[in-house]
């Protein structure tokens, strides 16, 4: 059956919005019609090449949809059951997942390498992160479809697949910010608007937004931000001087960039903490030396998907959008159709914040 699907033809290349064929789910697989997709800047590495996949390929990691119809051996979802799509699922035997450690999962993309669907002239396509969310319908493992709890709207509940979880987890489970700390957010794009209102969840006393455009600050702190500041040399030092001259408790870098990195870094207190969510390319080198790791005696960690275990988290954040203490729409900024992806990239490009929705 053809759908429309927005392909990476190649590393670099354009996406071209165009039909493909989608097969019958097979045992142990999944179709989905799909409500809406975001468009995350992982999305944008994966074009760029910052991320390798078996190209080409049906991008978009980040949705929600309703179920058309399931393979044999299928049983946890029927049709008509609405689902999350989660683009990372865990294998369950190997030693990360042995370890509990679900987000570190050796096999996690290891359907990425299969083949998806064709194009009309044949040519087969990979699934860029496993569920390939920009088409219409797609199908997928039944590993990697979540059922999504009531009273949670279907179109809003794609940002639960990756920016959601992605930001909850950083505070939650990676820094573990706890009640009455401060927390300092690098970059205010859909990832940081998540972890902003996570920090306030979890009831941050201080809560610093930072970010290198001023058009941002409304957004920041309508997720929660009690203070903005600008980007520059000085964030550091302006971020001690909110905190009494000590700096944050936390800092969650959610850009993937070395000043940043190094910028976070600095403004945690002595013994505070610094997790870093963005995803950065191998030429973002971040230095330290060896008396200052010992003389601040911070913890430096990375941040794999939040550290999530999103068969875990998702019931726990339906929760969270059910009492009113997360609003998901608020971490969209516009909704398009699925040819507007492309320019919805070149708005990331240019730094604009929040989230794209695609909605079918």
């Amino acid at each position: 059956m053809a759908v429309r699907a927005a392909v990476l033809p190649a590393i670099g290349a354009p996406l071209e919005i165009t039909g493909i064929e989608l097969p019958d789910p097979g045992p142990g697989q999944v179709r989905v019609r799909l409500a809406a997709a975001g468009v995350c800047h992982s999305d944008l590495s994966l074009s760029n090449g910052t991320m390798r996949v078996p190209v080409p390929a049906v991008l978009g990691h980040e949705g929600a949809g309703t179920v058309v119809s399931v393979g044999k051996g299928v049983a946890h979802v029927a049709p008509g059951t609405r689902v999350v799509l989660n683009w990372a699922p865990s294998c369950g035997t190997c030693h990360a997942c042995g370890l509990g450690e679900v987000w570190l999962c050796a096999d996690a993309l290891a359907g990425a390498a299969g083949v998806h669907a064709r194009t009309s002239d044949g040519t087969e396509l990979h699934p860029g992160l496993n569920v390939a969310a920009f088409a219409e319908e797609t199908v997928v493992s039944a590993s990697c479809v979540l059922p999504l709890p009531d009273g949670v709207p279907l179109t809003d509940a794609a940002l639960l697949g990756c920016a959601v979880l992605t930001g909850y987890g950083a505070v939650h489970h990676s820094a573990r910010v706890r009640q009455g700390e401060t927390v300092a957010v690098f970059g205010a794009g859909g990832v940081g608007l998540a972890t902003l209102q996570a920090a306030r969840i979890a009831g941050a006393s201080r809560i610093i937004a930072v970010d290198v455009s001023p058009a941002k600050e409304e957004l920041a702190r309508a997720a929660g931000a009690t203070d903005y500041v600008i980007a520059s040399d000085s964030t550091a030092r302006e971020i001690r001087a909110l905190t009494g001259k000590h700096g944050v408790d936390v800092a969650v870098e959610c850009v993937g960039r070395a000043v940043s990195i190094r910028a976070a870094w600095d403004s945690t207190r002595r013994g505070g903490r610094t997790t870093v969510v963005g995803i950065g390319g191998k030429d973002q080198e971040v230095t330290f030396n060896a008396l200052e790791i010992f003389h601040w005696g911070r913890t430096l960690s990375g941040c794999v998907y939040g550290n999530t275990d999103p068969a875990r988290d998702v019931p726990v954040l339906a929760e969270h959008v059910r009492e009113g203490r997360l609003d998901l729409s608020a971490l969209v900024t516009e909704r398009i159709a699925l040819e507007g992806i492309p320019a919805a990239f070149e708005n990331m490009l240019a730094g604009k914040g929040g989230r794209a929705l695609v909605v079918f």
